[in-house]
């Protein structure tokens, strides 16, 4: 096995004096299927092509763009496996000083809007050579979104880039169909037509019933409510089975975006994770990269999520289905894992977006091709969802018991109201596959933002604890629970994150990390985060926007951190729940001062 050239003279020295498609991204090579450059250019080799990648290149002049030469079809961009914006700041906004895609672990690997900008380099060393954007990034801000780093609404991202075309979602089949039409001679201008990407015209496309024309750029930039509808309607087109062609008028062209790729099969995804991955970085690179020693060990088992959490983008991105790959499959990457000279025995996680969403699809096709359901979970789950969990169970019981072998965990999130229906999967999870902590992610428990959060409530978490309790005393097990949770969702009071953080108290439960919201693009959440109303009920939602109220809410589910406990004071006070003060602080009271005069101010540096 061998890299996939990053040089001329790597290309040469397989006998390439010219590429068909050359690769950009964000993040550093690393080859293994965990990252999507790597897997898409594997792909697209296996089909004949001959491919190359230029990592993290300097944007600052053009001369790296130019390391492999012309390709002769196109560039592919993507800003990396996170969006840049993400990768760069907090949800303070405030700049961060890490990259675990980078060697070194280094922030500065690549630039802000990075799709952005290294468009604009390959058009300025090569004006005539087509530019394909693809990845989280251009995925998700193909329409018109709202962006908050700056506050405000932005266009396409395929007309600030002024790229030819984007590839959204799994890019696997319309990047493949692109390659083999252009190869055969078509016109790129001409390739308009294939599912999972977008582009501009002139003019609205011919469709009929089988096109959605949604609120222009120039209504949502104006009309939060026009914004609001735009979503809707966007978000009821996701299903590939039944999906129209979806048209967004900004300026005076059109962003024309196909339905999505339809879903790959267990045969093709048994061939994509079988392709000759070298599954280390770069031998160029002389320090370790943190992304990498994360998931070397790791094995993905499926995609897709049907979840469909408000705040979350992987059913935008990977699509609702859930493709997994046979067990036969995972069983050979496993095999070749444990022939690895530094693998010693442990595979750090067999999973996916959910974990135990392996093997499991919607069991009436009929139902399926018309189905607008933006979660098969919530509000409850629905009836022609297949939870069985027999094919997951078998496969974790096989991977522990394979050679070489000696510890194998999940560290992939589970939704634990699908393990209500998994008795198996649990008990074989608990029993073998859990290094002392679970991870399980209510994100919060106060029923009205749950319902906000398209979240299980209360109580299916309180159900889930008692039976993890039982099942790990009938084991002999001393496990605990990782709980994630979220502050500053729309629709979260101060009050209301005093009433979680009680219940932590009240439950046994400690959190050591916090994940404070992000807006990110393309979610529900950031929809109401930016239009203060939910588009499915028209309802007004309160919105946290400050950062002090912001930075109160996180420090409440830390009360354990002497560090937080003045914030802790100040939001007790702020809210009025000066009575929670003791079983918060472990009953050491403490004064709380009186509220600040009207219009005084304390001052600051």
């Amino acid at each position: 096995m061998s890299f996939l050239p990053i040089t001329r003279a790597e290309a040469l020295k397989r006998g390439w004096d010219e590429l068909d498609v050359i690769f950009v991204t964000g993040d550093a090579y690393i080859d293994h299927p965990s990252f999507g450059v790597p897997l898409l250019a594997r792909w697209l080799e296996f089909h004949g092509f001959r491919v190359g990648i230029i990592p993290q290149p300097d944007w600052r002049s053009k001369d790296a763009f130019t390391a492999l030469g012309r390709p002769r079809l196109f560039f592919a961009v993507s800003a990396g496996a996170m969006d840049s914006m993400v990768a760069h700041y907090t949800p303070a906004r405030k700049l961060r000083r890490d990259d675990a895609y980078t060697p070194g672990n280094r922030h500065g690997g690549r630039p802000n809007r990075a799709t952005i900008v290294y468009t604009s380099r390959l058009k300025e060393a090569y004006r005539d050579v087509p530019v394909v954007i693809g990845g989280i990034e251009a995925s998700l801000r193909r329409f018109a979104h709202y962006d908050f780093w700056e506050d405000k609404v932005r266009r396409s991202i395929l007309f600030d880039a002024k790229a030819d075309l984007l590839v959204y979602g799994m890019g696997e089949t319309p990047l493949l169909e692109l390659a083999a039409r252009l190869r055969k001679g078509e016109d790129f201008k001409a390739i308009t037509d294939i599912r999972g990407t977008a582009h501009v015209g002139k003019d609205v496309p011919e469709g009929g019933t089988s096109l959605l024309e949604i609120p222009s750029f120039e209504e949502v930039l104006t009309d939060r409510h026009k914004y609001n509808e735009a979503f809707r309607l966007v978000s009821m087109e996701q299903n590939s089975r039944c999906a129209k062609t979806i048209v967004q008028k900004q300026g005076e062209r059109y962003l024309v975006c196909n339905p999505p790729a339809f879903p790959i099969s267990e045969q093709t995804m048994d061939i994509i994770y079988a392709l000759p991955f070298v599954k280390a970085p770069h031998p160029s690179y002389k320090e370790q990269i943190p992304a990498h020693e994360q998931i070397k060990a790791s094995i993905t088992t499926h995609r897709g999520c049907f979840g469909g959490c408000a705040f979350c983008a992987i059913t935008y991105h990977q699509g609702k289905t859930i493709q997994s790959r046979s067990e036969s499959s995972v069983l050979l990457e496993i095999k070749k894992l444990v022939d690895q000279k530094w693998f010693k025995g442990s595979v750090s996680d067999i999973g996916g977006p959910t974990a135990n969403m392996y093997g499991l699809k919607c069991d009436d096709a009929k139902a399926e091709a018309s189905c607008r359901r933006g979660s098969c979970l919530y509000p409850r789950p629905c009836r022609n969802l297949d939870m069985s969990d027999k094919r997951v169970a078998a496969l974790l019981g096989k991977v522990r018991k394979a050679s070489g072998v000696k510890h194998s965990a999940v560290s992939s999130g589970v939704r634990y109201d699908l393990l209500k229906h998994q008795d198996a999967y649990l008990k074989e999870l608990l029993g073998y596959h859990v290094g002392g902590l679970l991870k399980v992610a209510p994100e919060h428990v106060v029923e009205r933002v749950t319902d906000l959060m398209r979240k299980p409530g209360r109580r299916d978490f309180e159900q889930f604890l008692a039976r993890f309790r039982k099942e790990n005393a009938a084991l002999g097990k001393k496990q605990h629970v990782v709980p994630y949770f979220i502050s500053g969702h729309p629709g979260t009071t101060l009050s209301d994150m005093v009433d979680l953080a009680l219940f932590l108290k009240r439950s046994g439960l400690r959190v050591e990390q916090v994940q404070d919201f992000t807006p990110t693009p393309g979610t529900l959440s950031t929809c109401i985060y930016y239009t203060g109303i939910d588009p499915f009920s028209g309802n007004e939602v309160y919105v946290p926007r400050s950062d002090k109220e912001k930075r109160l809410q996180k420090s409440l589910l830390l009360s354990h951190l002497a560090e937080e406990r003045s914030n802790i004071m100040q939001a007790l006070q702020v809210c009025n729940r000066k009575s929670a003060v003791g079983e918060l602080l472990d009953g050491k009271h403490e004064a709380i001062p009186a509220p600040l005069a009207h219009g005084s101010r304390k001052k600051t540096r």
